[in-house]
């Protein structure tokens, strides 16, 4: 094994503060999405910010550090949903994360919190299919490596978060109905 000189240590992690500094509204946004919870997604970011830090060379030298990220987020959200206390609710209902813009042409804030409440009772994974193809507007084969599943499986379980999703909904958004 090659020693890491401190100049490297040095390059090393300047590279890393400015592509977290870069990226992290995206990260927490992402988070928030999946999460419906500012606190729980925050936790879900330093989980994935630390699995990067201690992980960085091995990173830095993917095809597209951006979708590595992803993953590595979405798994980390996966993984904290197999976890018995995450079904524990510390907080009341889903709220914008902090610091961020709204984005343009949303839905009213009753409207929102309706499609969100209606989202948290979608399974973890089909939750995360839907927040990346539909919110984030990943393509298929985009979420599918990120999900590291195939496109068909992407698809399906696009359909059938969606199928649920509605189902959830019921008459409650007759404008969105299609």
């Amino acid at each position: 094994m090659t020693e890491i000189g401190p100049k490297d240590r040095i390059e090393a992690e300047r590279a890393y503060t400015a592509y977290v500094s870069a990226r992290l509204p995206t990260l927490r946004r992402i988070a928030h999405l999946l999460c419906k919870d500012a606190h729980r997604a925050d936790d879900v970011v330093q989980t994935t910010l630390t699995k990067l830090y201690v992980h960085w060379w091995r990173a830095r030298a993917a095809d597209d550090l951006n979708r590595y990220v992803h993953t590595m987020l979405v798994r980390c959200f996966l993984n904290e949903q197999r976890l018995e206390w995450a079904r524990v609710r510390l907080s009341g209902s889903p709220h914008e994360t902090p610091g961020l813009p709204p984005a343009a042409d949303v839905p009213d804030i009753e409207t929102r919190t309706v499609v969100y409440t209606a989202l948290l009772r979608v399974p973890a994974r089909q939750r995360a299919v839907l927040v990346l193809r539909y919110l984030c507007d990943l393509p298929v084969a985009e979420v599918a490596g990120i999900l590291g599943c195939s496109e068909g499986n992407v698809k399906s379980q696009s359909a059938r978060g969606l199928t649920r999703l509605r189902a959830q909904l019921g008459a409650q958004l007759p404008v969105y109905a299609a």
